[in-house]
C-alpha cells in the first residue's frame, strides 16, 4: 500500500474589488500635507536664517578672547603690550621695531593670529579707547558703528 501525502492547502483569498480604490492618497490628502508643511516654513525658516549672523558674532568673540589671553601673556613676560605699531603680529613673532620685548617666549604667544568671520584681520589698538588694548572687528558692514550683524565686536565686550 502506498500512501501520498499532499500537505494541506490553503484557502484562497479572493481580492476585495474595493482596496484598489484605497490604495493612494487623494489629492485633497497631499493639499493638506503641502498646507501643513507651507506654514512650518514659514514659522522656522526665519528662525533659521538669522543663525548665521549670531554663530559668527559668537566666533569673533572667542577669537577676540583667544588673542586677550595671547595679549595678557605677552603682557606678563615682557611688562608691557605690544604697540599699536607692532599691531598683533608681536603675538606671533618676536616684533622688529620697539620697543624690543626682553623676555619674549620661545615658540610666540599663539600659534597664527585668527581673521575675523568675514575675513578680515582684527583690529588692535594700544592704548585702547575702551581700555589698556582694544582688540576688534567692524562686523559684517566693515565700518564703525552699526547694529546686528554690522555691529563692531570688541575686547570691551568681554566679560
Amino acid at each position: 500500500m502506498i500512501v501520498h501525502f499532499t500537505p494541506p492547502t490553503e484557502p484562497q483569498v479572493e481580492p476585495d474589488p474595493t482596496s484598489s480604490q484605497d490604495a493612494g492618497f487623494s489629492l485633497l490628502e497631499l493639499m493638506v500635507v503641502v498646507v501643513i508643511l507651507s506654514i512650518l516654513a514659514l514659522v522656522i525658516v526665519p528662525r533659521v536664517i538669522d543663525r548665521p549672523d549670531q554663530a559668527r558674532a559668537a566666533r569673533a568673540q572667542s577669537d577676540i578672547a583667544a588673542v586677550a589671553s595671547a595679549l595678557q601673556l605677552y603682557r606678563l613676560d615682557n611688562l608691557h603690550y605690544p604697540t599699536t605699531e607692532q599691531g598683533l603680529a608681536a603675538l606671533v613673532s618676536r616684533p622688529a621695531t620697539g620697543p624690543t620685548p626682553v623676555n619674549y617666549a620661545t615658540n610666540g604667544y599663539i600659534d597664527r593670529l585668527p581673521r575675523d568671520p568675514w575675513g578680515v584681520p582684527y583690529q588692535y589698538l594700544s592704548p585702547g579707547v575702551h581700555g589698556q588694548y582694544d582688540v576688534f572687528t567692524y562686523g559684517a558692514d566693515g565700518a564703525t558703528g552699526g547694529s546686528g550683524a554690522d555691529a563692531d565686536i570688541g575686547s570691551w565686550d568681554q566679560n
